[in-house]
């Protein structure tokens, strides 16, 4: 098999409510759910029809706490891609997800940035 990436690790502050929004507002399925013991879960949010899904990470101490919602120094760094951008975009709208721009045209795709519950930015898009 060849390599791939499998997981992305998110560090956030509630395991409950991070599922709670990535399911119900983006859409996700919840993949895993495996206690560990100490309060400690191995959760794994996965977009619909996607080989890669989010390791949700409760943060365990102050250094990672303090990078919940800013893991990537305010840049963009997750992607989601659909093949119906205005479909998404409206649905995920309507679910209250909060975009920081409209829709725009770019060659390699339409794409809008928008924020996760914690603040992390992701762009929705739909490649060229």
């Amino acid at each position: 098999m060849p390599q791939q990436i499998s997981l992305i690790a998110l560090v956030v502050a509630d395991y409950d409510e991070a599922v709670a929004f990535y399911v119900e507002k983006l859409g996700f399925t919840l993949t895993s759910d495996v206690p560990q013991g100490d309060g400690k879960r191995w959760v794994v949010v996965t977009p619909p029809g996607s080989a890669c899904g989010l390791l949700l990470a409760k943060a365990v101490n102050d250094a990672q706490a303090a990078r919940i919602g800013d893991q990537t120094g305010g840049r963009v760094g997750l992607f989601l891609s659909t093949d119906d951008f205005a479909r998404d975009h409206a649905a995920m709208s309507a679910a209250g997800v909060r975009f920081l721009e409209a829709p725009r045209h770019e060659p390699y795709a339409t794409v809008a940035v928008f924020q996760d519950l914690y603040g992390n930015r992701w762009d929705l898009l739909q490649p060229a």
